[in-house]
This record gives C-alpha cells, sequence and structure tokens, in this order.
C-alpha cells in the first residue's frame, strides 16, 4: 500500500459524493465545503452564508439530524434542504454493555460496511475510541483486528458519525465544554489512522472546531504502529497527542509481533517520536507495550525500553497492556507478578509505566479485541493473510 504523499496547501474544493439515494451528507465536510454544497445546489452566495452557519450550529452545536426541527430555518426552505442533503449517523446493528460499564456499538455504513466503537467510563473521564478503517492494513499478530482484510478507509463523516453517535446516546446535546461525559477520544480503534490521514486530519479538525463539538486537541490522542513517514504530518497538520504501539524493543521481537517494524525500524521510529511537533514533558507520547507472556516481558527487556527512552530523549510514559485473550490466538498474557516486576524496573528508570486495567473483556471491547467478523481463521488462514498484508506494505 502506498504512502500519502504530498498534497498541495492550497484549498482545493472536494468532490461532493452523493449517498445511493443521491442526496449528500453535510456531515464531515468543513465550513468552506458546507456553504460550496449549498452553493453548488444553486443557492445564492449570501444565502449560502447564512444557512451555512445555521446548519453548522445545529448539526455541531444542537445535534440535529433533521431539517424539520431547525427553528430558525424556512419551513419552506426545510423540503427543500431534505431533497437534497442528510444529516447522517452509522447505523447501529448492535450495541453492548459490559459488566464494568463500557460499551461498544457495531456500526454499518450506507454502503453496508461494519466497523466498532467503544466508550469507556472512567471516575473523572470517558473516552471513546474511534475506528478509521473497516478492517486493518496492517497485520499486528497480538491484535483480532489485525487478522481482518482491509475493505476501506472510513470517510471523515464516518469518523466523526462515530463521535455524534456517542453523544447521542449519552444525551450531550447541546454541545457545552462543560459537565460532558465524553471527555477524551482516542484513534485506536479498528485501522491504522495514519493509513487514512486525509480523512482521520479532517475529521479531527471538525471534532476540535470550537464553533461545532469543540473538544480540544489535549484531549485527543492519535495512536499509530509507527507510520514513520506521516507522523511529523501529524503533528503539523493536527497536533494531536501521539501514542505509538511500540510492544517490543528488540528487533526480532518486533519484526513479528508488529511487522511494519520490517519496513520502518525501532530506531527509525524512535527517532520520528523524538522529532514530533509539540511534544514536550506535559505533552509526553505515549508507548503502547502489550504484555506477552515469554516473548516481550522479560527483566532485559525493561531495561532495554528504558534505555532507548533515554537515549532519544523522548518525554514518554508507558501504559502497559495485559494482552486481552481472543480465540485463535497464538500469545498469552504475562503473569501478574511478571509484570509488576517489568513495570517496577520501568518507573525505576524515571518513566511512569501504569498497568492499564483491561476494560470491557467480557464484550470484545478490549485492547486488541475489536473485530467485526464472527468467522474463524485456521492459522494457516491467518498466516496467509499476514504475508499479503505485508507484501502490499512492501
Amino acid at each position: 500500500m502506498s504512502i500519502p504523499g504530498h498534497i498541495d496547501p492550497v484549498p482545493v474544493p472536494r468532490a461532493f459524493v452523493p449517498r445511493a439515494d443521491g442526496r449528500i451528507d453535510l456531515i464531515g465536510l468543513s465550513k468552506a465545503d458546507l456553504r460550496l454544497a449549498l452553493e453548488t445546489a444553486q443557492l445564492e452566495p449570501r444565502q449560502a452564508k447564512l444557512r451555512a452557519k445555521q446548519l453548522w450550529h445545529w448539526m455541531y452545536n444542537r445535534g440535529a439530524t433533521q431539517f424539520s426541527v431547525m427553528t430558525d430555518i424556512s419551513k419552506t426552505m426545510q423540503p427543500w434542504l431534505e431533497q437534497r442533503f442528510v444529516i447522517s449517523r452509522p447505523q447501529v446493528i448492535e450495541a453492548q454493555v459490559s459488566t464494568d460499564g463500557t460499551r461498544k456499538w457495531l456500526l454499518r455504513s450506507d454502503d453496508g460496511q461494519d466497523y466498532e466503537m467503544v466508550f469507556i467510563p472512567d471516575a473523572d473521564r470517558g473516552t471513546l475510541c474511534v475506528s478509521s478503517q473497516v478492517g486493518c492494513t496492517l497485520n499486528c499478530r497480538f491484535c483480532h483486528t489485525g487478522t481482518m482484510r482491509l475493505v476501506r478507509n472510513l470517510t471523515a463523516s464516518e469518523i466523526v458519525g462515530q463521535v455524534m453517535l456517542a453523544r447521542d446516546g449519552l444525551g450531550e446535546w447541546p454541545s457545552q465544554p462543560e459537565g460532558r461525559l465524553l471527555t477524551n477520544i482516542v484513534m485506536m480503534g479498528m485501522g491504522e489512522p495514519l493509513y487514512n490521514f486525509e480523512a482521520v486530519r479532517d475529521a479531527l479538525k471538525l471534532i476540535m472546531d470550537g464553533d461545532g463539538l469543540s473538544l480540544s486537541k489535549r484531549r485527543i490522542t492519535l495512536s499509530t504502529s509507527g507510520v514513520v513517514p506521516m507522523m511529523a504530518r501529524a503533528g503539523e497538520e493536527i497536533g494531536v497527542n501521539l501514542a505509538v504501539s511500540l510492544h517490543g524493543v528488540t528487533k526480532e521481537v518486533r519484526d513479528e509481533i508488529v511487522p511494519l517494524n520490517r519496513k520502518y525500524g525501532i530506531e527509525e521510529l524512535l527517532q520520528a517520536c523524538a522529532d514530533y511537533p509539540g511534544a514536550n514533558n506535559a505533552r509526553r507520547i505515549t508507548f503502547e507495550y502489550v504484555m506477552l507472556k515469554d516473548k516481550n516481558d522479560s527483566d532485559a527487556e525493561a531495561r532495554e525500553l528504558v534505555r532507548l527512552i533515554k537515549k532519544y530523549q523522548l518525554p514518554a510514559k508507558v501504559n502497559l497492556i495485559p494482552f486481552n485473550p481472543w480465540p485463535g490466538a497464538n500469545y498469552e498474557c504475562s503473569t501478574p507478578e511478571r509484570i509488576k516486576s517489568f513495570s517496577s524496573i520501568v518507573f525505576a528508570g524515571g518513566i511512569s509505566a501504569p498497568v492499564r486495567t483491561p476494560r470491557g473483556r467480557d464484550i470484545d471491547a478490549a485492547c486488541g479485541q475489536l473485530k467485526t467478523a464472527s468467522e474463524k481463521k485456521s492459522r494457516a488462514e491467518l498466516d496467509a493473510l499476514a504475508d499479503e498484508k505485508q507484501a502490499a506494505l512492501g
């Protein structure tokens, strides 16, 4: 799969892609594109400017999905809008709630593709785990999502739609900055966000817009398995917190469990982290490290992790993630004693290394468990798919 290349910084109107019913989805359009969509539908420019402002407020501040509720738009204009445009939400196929309060939604797009999102409530925050692809580009061997074929990238509309659907379910309209249940977003759902860079960037800009959903970039984290050429652009053009799926400190181990390492090695990845725009002690880079029994959990590997972080002078913390099992997985979770020892060594090195409490395991909503397809694959089939993905990545 090719890496997204340079984009001309001069704003260029996007093509509007009609749905099956011929209408244009307004969710996911920038303010400029929203206005352009109205002008393209033959609305006079001054009128289009006014209507775009009204629509933006109703969609992103009030959570409206119907033009008929927009009281400052005339009753004659509402049917005109209804004929040409739609304010979408993903279709909910299934909604599950874990015993620990975690919620998982199985969603379906207008073209019949399935993907998932997860909401994790805590005492001081509520975090929405958002997907960026249907399936996944990569083939991380410990991750259930990585056993899926990549079907397609999600659009900016489908990414923003996950956030808006969650706020529907949490009753968080009208939009307000204080007292929210949904306080944080992590781009850690299905897919590799940096292989869908433009849509992820456009969606997050909408989510951060002060006139709309207004979520601070400090409350948004983008996770990557290490798509090095796109990391600097993510820092410059999006500016959110960075998390890196590290999971190994040697070439041999990381090549196996995060095969993207064969393309962009550990040293290259850590240098990209050191160069990440905006990274500092107040905005540390998070390294995600899944604990796999007898694979990456030794004391020696903990010490090597500390050495690498210090070598590149990284403002960092390490999230230690107990492996979440799934049918057909070829790994086991490290023992609690081993995890504690690993964490203690990293902490002793002056680096925060909390152990993440697994959430939503009983509904397959925990880290690495998201997978909408229910079919079982043999080990040979999984290996063949991994080889196919690796060949595509180069």
